[in-house]
């Protein structure tokens, strides 16, 4: 069954799906771009590796080892020390283990697109798909800023798909509030740049890949491709349309998401 969503589905957007979705869509761009872009170009598929704490935000300030305790009960003063001896004893018993959280290191790998000019080598085009880890603080965001600054100073073309709600996204000089963004810049263009701001109630928008002055740029039609992904997965099989998607809508887009769902009969009818 197809998704339900015109354009992007926040359903995919949960942690425990979206490393797939990440995965199978940048495989899926690389795939139906190669077609239009050999023999002069070839689509590599490249990786970023970095080493981060696991829920990093939750961790920090906390040791490599904590050990800490709860009493049940205290003991009052005035005792012998016999007694007091005595009632340590017992005390000692009656001291809990207490759950502790201890810092672990996760490798984070994330996947991104180059188009290359095969007779040179050169990487005329970045393609990067934002994570999480992205747009959050952390080992994540400044691996991906550092690439990006380096992008941005060069003459290579970057196109940024964000198709992430929560965190902050990219930064850009204006204000712009949407749920999801596609940015185009190029290289020779820079520091202006095209943006395409969309909601989770809008199709996701097509664009030109851009590349060498001259060429012919293939469009990218990146919801078709992203259905296609939704297919194959068989996200429409594992999905629970009966619970609120992570991170949650804002009130308007969600009463509009769960009348687009009963729509659908993909949504117990509320009696």
């Amino acid at each position: 069954m197809p998704s339900p969503f015109p354009g992007m589905n926040p359903y995919l957007e949960h942690p425990d799906f979206w490393s797939e979705v990440h995965h199978r869509l940048i495989t899926a761009i690389a795939d139906a771009l190669a077609p239009d872009l050999l023999p002069k170009y070839r689509v590599a598929i490249e990786k970023r590796i970095y080493s981060s704490e696991i829920e990093d935000d939750l961790l920090i300030g906390i040791p490599d080892v904590s050990i800490a305790s709860k009493r049940k009960q205290t003991v009052s003063g005035g005792e012998s020390p016999t007694n007091q001896t005595q009632s340590a004893v017992m005390l000692a018993s009656l001291i809990e283990p207490m759950a502790v959280t201890v810092p672990m290191l996760e490798e984070a790998r994330e996947g991104y697109l180059e188009i290359r000019e095969v007779s040179t080598g050169k990487v005329v085009t970045a393609i990067e798909l934002i994570s999480p880890k992205n747009k959050q603080a952390g080992k994540g965001r400044e691996a991906y800023e550092k690439k990006r600054q380096k992008i941005l100073a060069s003459s290579t073309h970057l196109v940024e798909i964000d198709l992430i709600r929560s965190g902050k996204p990219m930064r850009i000089i204006e204000d712009v509030k949407s749920d999801y963004r596609i940015l185009i810049s190029r290289g020779n263009r820079r520091p202006r740049a095209y943006l395409y701001a969309f909601s989770v109630r809008d199709p996701i928008p097509s664009f030109p890949l851009p590349l060498q002055s001259g060429d012919r740029e293939p469009l990218v039609q990146l919801q078709e491709l992203l259905n296609g992904v939704y297919d194959r997965a068989g996200f429409d099989i594992v999905l629970d349309y009966n619970l609120d998607p992570v991170p949650k809508l804002k009130p308007e887009d969600a009463i509009w998401a769960s009348e687009l769902l009963r729509s659908h009969s993909l949504r117990d009818r509320v009696e």
